[in-house]
Order: C-alpha cells, then sequence, then structure tokens
C-alpha cells in the first residue's frame, strides 16, 4: 500500500507540510525538520535502516534531514535536495491566519474572488490550484521527493537516492552550507558516489503572465556588495566645511541602481541589473551635525563573471561615483561663493576596497589592535543580522582610518551564491533531451530547457567551480567570514557533484497568492521527476 504517490495522497502530503509554519529563523522552521523526520520514519525501509535516516544540526542548532535508501553494493547515488523554510506572510494581510492552512485558505479566497486579479480569479474557477505559503516554494517539490523515496525503498530505481532537506534557503543557505561537510562524510560512510544532484525548487515565470514549463540545468550566482560612505563632519550651519553621507550614498545608488552594465547574456538568458536592498546613514541620534557615515547594499546577479571581473566592474562604478561627488561638491562652492565671500574648498573622495583599508588600519594600528577589537565586536554581537553586522564591522575599521575621509568603501557581506552550470556535462545534457522528449510524447508538454535557475538555489553549493583561490576576491573583502559567516571551501572542492532542476508548476512565489498546480504537480510531475532519476542513474 502506497503513502505518497497519489493525487490524494500528495496533496495531503504537502498539506501536512504547509501547516507547519516554518518561517526562516523561527522556531517551527527547526520543528519541521523533525516532521520530515518522523514522517519519513512511516517508511517500512527505514525501520530496517534507522541509522540510513538522520537529523543534523547546522552550527546555529538548526537542523537538517538526510534520508539515504542504498540498494546493496550499489555506489552509484542520487542527491534530491530541497529547502523547508518559508518567508514570512505578513503579505496576507486578513488572510494572514489561513496563510499556512491551504484548503481552508483556497475555500476563502474563492469567497473573495473580486479581491484578486483576473488571471488569479481563472486559477480560482479552475478548481486545479492549492493557494498558502509554501504550496509552490518549495514544500511541494519536497513533497514529490519524499515520493521518490517511497519508490526507491520499493526497488523502482537501479541506485541510491539521498535525500538532503535543509533549512535557511530563503535568507542565507546556512542549511546548505552546513549540510555539505555531512554530504561529503556520508559519501565516504556509505562507500557511494554522486552521479547528479537534483533540486525540485518549482519553475519560474520568466514575466507577468508566463505560462511556460521550464527546467534548469544550473542556478546564478549572487553577491551582495556593500558600500560604506564617510564623509566629513561638521555643522549644517557650515555645510561646505563638510560632506554629507547621505549626498555620498545618494550618488552611489544613481551609478548602480538599474546599471546594464552588470547585464550579462548566456545564450539569450539576461541577469537583471542591481537594484539596492538597503540604503541609510548609521546617524544614531537627531543632532544639527550632519550624517557623516551612510551604507548601502545592492543585490547583484551573474552568470560567468568570475568574482575579480565584479569586483572591478563595481569600483570602476565606485570610482565614476567618486568624481560625480566631487564635481557637484565644487559646482555648488561656486554657485554659493557668488552669495557668499569664502575660501574655496576642495573635496577629494577616496576608494578602497575593504581590504585596502584594513592594511592601512594594520599598518597604522598593529595587527593586534585589530584583531582584539573585531573580537570584541563579534563577542557583543547581539540582535544584528548579517547585513547590519558586516557594516558594523566595516564601519569599526573605517574609524580607525579617519584621515582617508571622505572615502567609500567596497565589502562584500553575506549571502553569496556561486553560479553553477551543469550544461556540458554529458549526463546532464543526455538527461535533459530525454527527458524533453519524454514529457513531450508522454503528455504533449512542451518544456523549455534554461541554463541558470533565477531564483537563486542550493544548488550552488554542491561544488566549487574554478580554483578555490578565485574566491579571495570575495572572501578577502568579507568583514564577516570566519566572524559568523563561513565556506566550507574544502568540503565544495570535494564534491563537485553536476547539477538539474526538475520541479513542480505554480504561480507568484513569496506573493499572498502564492498557488501550486496540482494536476500538473501532482500527476504529471511523479513521473516526469522519476524519469529524469532513472535517466540519472543510466
Amino acid at each position: 500500500m502506497s503513502m505518497w504517490q497519489s493525487k490524494e495522497e500528495l496533496v495531503a502530503l504537502l498539506s501536512k507540510l504547509v501547516e507547519k509554519e516554518s518561517i526562516t529563523g523561527t522556531n517551527e522552521e527547526i520543528e519541521m525538520a523533525e516532521l520530515i523526520h518522523s514522517t519519513l520514519q512511516e517508511l517500512p525501509y527505514f525501520h530496517e535502516n534507522p541509522d540510513h535516516l538522520k537529523l543534523k544540526s547546522i552550527t546555529d542548532g538548526r537542523l537538517f534531514v538526510t534520508a539515504l535508501v542504498k540498494k546493496p553494493n550499489v555506489k552509484k547515488t542520487i542527491i534530491l535536495l530541497s529547502h523547508f523554510d518559508v518567508v514570512e506572510v505578513g503579505d496576507y494581510g486578513s488572510f494572514k491566519d489561513l496563510a499556512f492552512r491551504p484548503k481552508e485558505l483556497t475555500e476563502e479566497y474563492k469567497k473573495h474572488k473580486q479581491l484578486f486579479p483576473k488571471t488569479v480569479r481563472e486559477d480560482l474557477e479552475s478548481e486545479n490550484w492549492l493557494f498558502g505559503r509554501g504550496t509552490m516554494d518549495m514544500k511541494a517539490g519536497l513533497a514529490l521527493q519524499m515520493s521518490m523515496l517511497e519508490r526507491a525503498a520499493n526497488g523502482e530505481f537501479d541506485g541510491n537516492l539521498l535525500l538532503v532537506a535543509v533549512p535557511d534557503e530563503e535568507v542565507n543557505s546556512a542549511g546548505m552550507i552546513g549540510a555539505v561537510p555531512t554530504l561529503v562524510n556520508l559519501a565516504a560512510s556509505y562507500d557511494i558516489e554522486y552521479a547528479a544532484c537534483l533540486n525540485s525548487e518549482p519553475m519560474f515565470s520568466k514575466y507577468p503572465g508566463d505560462e511556460h514549463y521550464y527546467m534548469y540545468t544550473g542556478s546564478i550566482g549572487k553577491v551582495l556588495p556593500g558600500f560604506l560612505c564617510s564623509g566629513k563632519e561638521t555643522h549644517v550651519g557650515e555645510p561646505f566645511s563638510g560632506l554629507n553621507a547621505n549626498l555620498m550614498v545618494s550618488e552611489l545608488t544613481k551609478v548602480l541602481e538599474l546599471n546594464t552594465d552588470f547585464c550579462e547574456v548566456v545564450e539569450g538568458e539576461v541577469t537583471p541589473p542591481p537594484t539596492s536592498l538597503f540604503q541609510r546613514d548609521l546617524k544614531e541620534e537627531y543632532s544639527v551635525q550632519i550624517p557623516h557615515m551612510a551604507s548601502a547594499l545592492f543585490n547583484v546577479l551573474f552568470m560567468k563573471r568570475s568574482l575579480q571581473e565584479l569586483t572591478d566592474l563595481l569600483l570602476q562604478q565606485v570610482n565614476l561615483a567618486a568624481k560625480n561627488i566631487e564635481l557637484h561638491y565644487e559646482k555648488q562652492v561656486e554657485k554659493y561663493r557668488q552669495l557668499e565671500s569664502f575660501s574655496e574648498n576642495k573635496m577629494k573622495v577616496n576608494v578602497y576596497t575593504y581590504q585596502q583599508l584594513l592594511k592601512l588600519a594594520v599598518d597604522k594600528h598593529g595587527s593586534e589592535v585589530i584583531e582584539k577589537r573585531q573580537r570584541e565586536l563579534v563577542s557583543a554581537r547581539s540582535g544584528e543580522d548579517d547585513r547590519e553586522f558586516s557594516i558594523k564591522l566595516a564601519q569599526d575599521v573605517v574609524t580607525l582610518c579617519k584621515e582617508q575621509s571622505p572615502m567609500i568603501v567596497l565589502f562584500y557581506s553575506a549571502p553569496y551564491y556561486p553560479s553553477v552550470l551543469s550544461s556540458g556535462e554529458e549526463l546532464i545534457s543526455s538527461t535533459k533531451d530525454k527527458l524533453l522528449a519524454y514529457a513531450k510524447d508522454t503528455y504533449d508538454m512542451t518544456i523549455k530547457p534554461l541554463h541558470y535557475f533565477s531564483g537563486l538555489s542550493d544548488l550552488s553549493f554542491v561544488g566549487l567551480r574554478g580554483k578555490k583561490e578565485e574566491l579571495d576576491p570575495l572572501l578577502l573583502n568579507m568583514p564577516l567570514f570566519k566572524k559568523g559567516y563561513d565556506l566550507p571551501v574544502d568540503e565544495l572542492e570535494k564534491l563537485q557533484v553536476p547539477v538539474l532542476n526538475v520541479g513542480p508548476f505554480g504561480k507568484d512565489a513569496h506573493q499572498w497568492t502564492e498557488r501550486l498546480h496540482v494536476p500538473i504537480s501532482f500527476e504529471i510531475f511523479p513521473d516526469l521527476i522519476s524519469q529524469t532519476i532513472k535517466n540519472l542513474l543510466k
């Protein structure tokens, strides 16, 4: 008797998973791992092989699950990767209490169809969609992978499956980063070899109204460059005696926001341009002193660019911003001197990377002083997230080099997502071709292959592409590295697993209209994912 094979069984499993409110960083996120573990224990295979099903913790105490279904004397193994955390539900408004009860929420939405745009109303009327936080991103994919484990336990595949379900994908991918050493150790402990890593993130639409079906042979990369603008303090009554950091950070945003110089094109796929995620001055209370320190963070996506190329391009734009600030100041000085006579005051804006400024601080104060100050900041950390604390660490170094102000300092914050692409791998390429043909022949479904999953995913962390020294432009300019954020570089170097993403069909991830197409996802995709696994194991 099956547990998670029919559409009805999968809907019941999905509802069970969604009802656990596993918002990233909450206690329920920990409980979610325990729920997955206890649910998998219902499979007879894990009664007989209890050591193949494990709960593991990452450094902050959150949990991830590994579940290995292994055939005797078989090494070839497919990793099934999923995450079980979800984003918060404030966007649901008056429906917030139902956000994690998909059947009830869907029925309630039907009573208020007038609130929704035409496309959502049509989906509500079709009876094919299940609404709720996590139904699409990505608990449906997790349910499908648990279904595949059941099939493996019943002998359907000529190889092994290893389910890895992790927390924190929606914020820092701390769950997947923490699981990397375990993946390396499991391969050695059970004498298995990873042939591929199959993720089941849902298809993401490329534009509003996109009804295409997609599969992915890679995942996009991301850096989070930060900028600390240190101006020159002065009283508001003497603004030309100083330089306002808000002017500096605004000019920086002007040159970086939506700057298409950062867009990459790879065989028709395009990265979005940078956009600001954070911008504010660092003045802690009101006074008539101008803000003399401000910071900004930008989302920058990439595909094939190296970290050095990205850093060089960022510095090019920062130098342009610095020059614009100087010209603006000079222009305003000339205008004001026509109203009030005062001696000319030149303003030079310096540009540094965090690595360069840290060296200046060490040369000036000594490495022991710098290390002591940073240790004290780390030990006193309370409440700041990784972005805020990265700024705080960089700000401390800036204060030690105050004579270099005005200056703009480039640093990197967490999270970092390496770009990964397996289109050129023979196994991935042949599996893709077979899946596209099978979907068309069996279901008359046209699936479009894409190189890069654009929604960011944990697939970024199943191998290190290139030499680890290529990470230096990032890690040497990351104040938080080894002070709260780490990358298991040596273990990543050992993995080198090709990747593929085949997942269910839904709409509006991270929106209050998030929903899953049940017939496609739970009638067609169990077969498509099964065929994908069989082809990967051949």
